[in-house]
């Protein structure tokens, strides 16, 4: 049997949830055979990472145990900085059905907990994370894209410091939303293109489809009708093929 580091086959998998392969990222993980205590920690964290994201992508329901089994090994072997990591996990699906279902009287509750993670973060990175499902969640569940926007701002901000290209390129997203429902369309566009170029850089597939989804909503919105079709086309083609039917619905719609 070949043996192989438990941080190289997380670091795999990780790049294969980026990918869109969250159903072989995870059998990459459950093949795997941790022995110390560390490492059955690692490997659960990572499984919870990608059915937490698969659940938002597909809507699926794998979270909940995977999220079980991971507060089992932190009950073996606790650490700070994976807790906090589980938190985090933990508010992106409670997150998504209450987003998905229209369940805004969880807003207030989600959102101080967001706040919560983002002021007990060790890191830039962690605390820019936070700061922007702070964001989302003010956005899209209490209505309130003033505070919303403060939120993005400061994620971009500890982004950048954190040199995290992920965490960059989901503020400016949504900082590009703000500024194309402002009808400042240069500046959605000049936000909006480079999200789409740092999700291509690290292989964020669903994260580059979604963004060239929305710039086909700013091609329609400069005048452009034909330009969006076209570019519609292929990017409900691409989501159909990868699975990722949020997507393939929104350019569906875009399509008539």
């Amino acid at each position: 049997m070949v043996q192989v580091e438990v941080s190289a086959v997380v670091a795999a998998a990780g790049q294969l949830v980026l990918a869109g392969q969250w159903g072989v990222a995870r059998t990459l993980l459950e093949a795997a055979e941790p022995v110390e205590a560390t490492d059955v920690r690692a490997v659960a964290l990572a499984l919870a990472g990608v059915s937490v994201d698969e659940d938002f992508a597909r809507r699926t329901q794998h979270g909940e145990r995977s999220l079980a089994t991971l507060g089992k090994a932190l009950e073996l072997l606790p650490d700070a900085t994976v807790r906090w990591d589980a938190a985090l996990l933990q508010l992106r699906s409670d997150y998504a059905p209450a987003l998905f279902g229209g369940l805004s009287e969880f807003g207030d509750s989600l959102h101080a907990q967001a706040v919560v993670l983002r002021d007990t973060a060790s890191d830039d990175g962690r605390a820019g994370m936070a700061a922007f499902y702070a964001g989302v969640i003010a956005d899209n569940l209490l209505s309130e894209p003033a505070t919303a926007f403060a939120h993005y701002t400061e994620a971009l901000k500890r982004g950048e410091s954190a040199l995290d290209d992920l965490l960059i390129s989901l503020a400016l997203r949504h900082l590009g939303d703000h500024a194309h429902t402002a009808g400042d369309l240069r500046l959605a566009r000049a936000h909006w293109e480079r999200s789409t170029e740092l999700r291509q850089k690290i292989g964020h597939l669903l994260g580059a489809l979604a963004q060239q989804a929305l710039l086909c909503e700013l091609l329609k919105s400069e005048g452009d009708a034909a330009g969006s079709r076209v570019l519609a086309t292929e990017v409900n083609r691409w989501a159909g093929q990868a699975g990722i039917p949020f997507v393939e619905q929104q350019t569906a719609a875009m399509l008539g």
